[in-house]
């Protein structure tokens, strides 16, 4: 888990799914206590214990964020809390219009650094190999002189989803540009480009949890 989650994964979620926290939660068993009458509680008990969800791709999450998530999944909510949130998806749909967004992202924050050759959404990249996004630097020999060509290609899962969505993913894949490993000045980097970069981030795992288990894509083209 890297440097900052544990500072912002309370944050992410309540924000996720029930918006700005206004008031104090209750303990999660003075919740319970309340809901459910004494001669009810056996009952409730049973029904609190059937098993959870996996949830591979939250697995870095505490087990208190991934608890809510389960709860949402059983009341048949993940989908319509993104739907909610993220409501419309983008309308880039080529790799050339993939390509001027990106360098547009990369001209505001990264103008100094090394330039982009090629973007494109790539259908190879699965989240089997645990990847939105891949930057790729390879090295060639021009004029005598050993030069890399840079490359950033994005899952064509995310052709069809909200904006927010693709913007984190080309700002993961720009800031390798200057920090190759996923350390603190990565995701300082990550959070300068886009200050809700986490949030986004968790927010893309809710997606591939929703996917894993339906199997249904919640955007599509000509959605807006």
């Amino acid at each position: 888990m890297h440097w900052a989650m544990h500072q912002v994964m309370h944050q992410v979620m309540y924000q996720a799914i029930h918006g700005p926290i206004h008031r104090r939660a209750l303990p999660e068993k003075c919740v319970a206590s309340r809901r459910h009458p004494p001669v009810q509680r056996a009952r409730a008990a049973v029904v609190h214990s059937r098993p959870m969800h996996t949830l591979k791709y939250l697995s870095a999450y505490p087990e208190s964020l991934r608890t809510q998530v389960n709860q949402l999944i059983e009341q048949q909510r993940l989908g319509e809390t993104l739907r909610r949130r993220y409501p419309d998806p983008h309308g880039i749909r080529t790799d050339n219009a993939l390509y001027g967004y990106v360098q547009d992202l990369k001209g505001e924050y990264l103008r100094q650094a090394a330039p982009i050759s090629k973007v494109a959404f790539d259908s190879k990249i699965g989240v089997v190999q645990n990847a939105l996004g891949l930057h790729t630097a390879i090295s060639r020999v021009q004029g005598g002189r050993l030069k890399a060509k840079h490359e950033i290609r994005i899952a064509s899962l995310f052709r069809d989803a909200p904006l927010p969505f693709l913007r984190m993913i080309a700002v993961h894949e720009l800031a390798h540009l200057k920090e190759k490993d996923h350390d603190k000045a990565f995701y300082k980097l990550c959070c300068w480009m886009e200050p809700e970069y986490h949030q986004l981030e968790f927010d893309v795992r809710l997606y591939l949890t929703w996917l894993d288990l339906s199997g249904e894509r919640l955007w599509c083209a000509g959605q807006m």
